[in-house]
């Protein structure tokens, strides 16, 4: 069986922006997150090239933290690995199956029911029927939901769409994994619960991707550390081990209301 890896040649990412007003362009770049540097196409369109021209290579047992600005292009390469964003120029190859934690509300359908948003988001994920019924008395333990998960999602509080999007989300097998901060969910006692289950998935998976603003998180989880400014990677070095820890990750993670 092959190894797990992603390996970028010369990638780049754009975004043209079509405003034609000088007032409304401004406005555009400055509400722009992805950052990087403008320019213009072939169209005479302005364009934010938000990933510049990278090149490198995650491979088996890489614990990788991209480090940076808001605007520094961490979030962009993270969509771009996860396949929401392709590159316009380079070449991008991923060996083994990616799970991304970008948004883990994504795809939720508020009319439907808890458990046919289990089905749902598991169709999204390209899982058969089967194997989605095999997951969901886990997934409606975890989140602790009960009866709620006969109603619809609308009927929700915003804590418990939340819970119920992490159970699915932390459900999933994966070689690669993609995070965009660490994520933390409920009240305490479900937070802890939450972190155990995210530094299983982690410990699990072949290649790890997180982004984070948190120095202490990428010492901890990471083995390797890139800095990005302007979509490009100006440093890329290896993380010393920090001292042996038994306490979960919630002190670090991006907490998500209840």
């Amino acid at each position: 069986m092959s190894s797990s890896s992603i390996v970028a040649r010369n990638i780049s990412v754009e975004f043209p922006i079509y405003e034609n007003s000088h007032r409304s362009l401004k406005k555009a770049v400055l509400n722009l997150t992805t950052g990087g540097r403008i320019g213009q196409d072939a169209g005479r369109h302005a364009i934010v090239r938000a990933i510049d021209d990278l090149s490198f290579s995650f491979t088996e047992g890489e614990r990788v933290g991209l480090i940076g600005h808001n605007g520094s292009g961490k979030t962009t390469l993270l969509r771009t690995l996860s396949g929401v964003y392709a590159p316009v120029r380079g070449e991008l190859k991923v060996q083994g199956k990616i799970a991304s934690l970008l948004d883990v509300s994504m795809g939720l359908d508020p009319d439907a029911t808890g458990f046919e948003n289990i089905y749902l988001r598991g169709i999204l994920d390209g899982l058969k029927p089967a194997r989605i019924r095999s997951k969901i008395d886990e997934i409606a333990d975890f989140s602790e939901l009960g009866d709620y998960l006969n109603l619809p999602v609308r009927t929700y509080s915003s804590g418990m769409m939340l819970r119920l999007a992490f159970a699915i989300s932390t459900s999933v097998e994966a070689d690669i994994l993609i995070m965009d901060e660490w994520l933390s969910v409920g009240d305490a006692a479900f937070s802890i619960k939450a972190a155990e289950r995210l530094e299983g998935l982690v410990g699990k998976a072949s290649v790890l991707v997180v982004a984070s603003h948190d120095p202490s998180l990428v010492a901890r989880v990471c083995n390797r550390k890139i800095l990005m400014e302007h979509g490009r990677m100006v440093a890329d070095e290896p993380v010393s081990p920090p001292e042996k820890s038994d306490a979960p990750l919630v002190s670090h993670a991006a907490q998500i209301p209840h």
